[in-house]
């Protein structure tokens, strides 16, 4: 059983360093990682497509580009590997993916990447920034990767799930809930700053907080000490509004 391991948070970050260390212990898999040289949170599923991408090993194994999340999926699932894995796993990220944030998350990204191309994924997040209880976190996703492993469902038929951890010792954590996202409210103002030139600078303000947190949601499992895990899909199509759209686009046709 092969797993890919990749991040958002860079090569160097600690949570990859925990999942890696907790998922190579598991019997009969091997674990291999490519995940970004660089810190590239929020950057979703981009791909790097007008300049060259280049791989290199650092002394601990692991293989780092100068690219996205879904770069590094990306180019070890054309090539890079040699090989089809039977299961991607991207994180642990700093801090939680929840809600409105699996749009923009490049953790998210990366599994999902895999989930692309027909490869069973998991998206892992610790609820909190900061790494506080990380090697819970990383026991806790190694529990679940066991658990989907002894169930025979790597390797199958391809399926994404995005998973919360709160930053809890592991015998605090309650069982893990499977839950819809959640929403955020609007993300907080712009920060505006003056460069040494004078120019205005903007940086995009912090996330908002919890808009639909109720219960069922994996803002509320994961406020309550829960693991929350919640199933994805790409499909955008908003089926509810497909008859109504249909009606408007044929009155407009008709010059109605």
């Amino acid at each position: 059983m092969k797993i890919l391991i990749c991040n958002d948070d860079g090569y160097q970050a600690p949570g990859i360093a925990a999942l890696h260390g907790a998922l190579r212990t598991l019997d009969g898999v091997e674990v291999e990682v490519v995940a970004p040289e660089h810190n590239n949170s929020a950057k979703s599923n981009a791909l790097t497509l007008h300049s060259p991408l280049y791989v290199h090993t650092a002394h601990n194994g692991f293989r780092y580009v100068n690219g996205t999340p879904a770069d590094c999926v990306h180019i070890a699932l054309t090539g890079l590997l040699g090989y089809r894995p039977d299961l991607v796993v991207s994180g642990i990220n700093n801090g939680a993916n929840m809600g409105d944030d699996t749009i923009y998350s490049g953790t998210v990204g990366a599994a999902m990447e895999g989930y692309l191309f027909g490869i069973p994924a998991i998206a892992f997040s610790q609820v909190d920034k900061g790494w506080s209880e990380l090697e819970a976190a990383a026991a806790k996703a190694r529990e679940i990767v066991a658990q989907i492993l002894g169930q025979q469902l790597a390797g199958a038929a391809p399926w994404l799930l995005n998973v919360n951890i709160p930053n809890m010792p592991l015998a605090a954590l309650r069982p893990a809930k499977v839950c819809r996202l959640g929403r955020r409210h609007a993300a907080e103002r712009v920060i505006v700053q003056q460069s040494p030139r004078g120019e205005s600078m903007y940086w995009i303000g912090g996330a908002g907080p919890a808009k639909d947190d109720a219960e069922g949601t994996d803002f509320h499992a994961t406020a309550q000490g829960h693991v929350s895990i919640t199933p994805l899909k790409v499909d955008l199509t908003d089926h509810d509004s497909m008859g109504d759209w249909a009606q408007t686009v044929s009155r407009l046709a008709a010059g109605g």
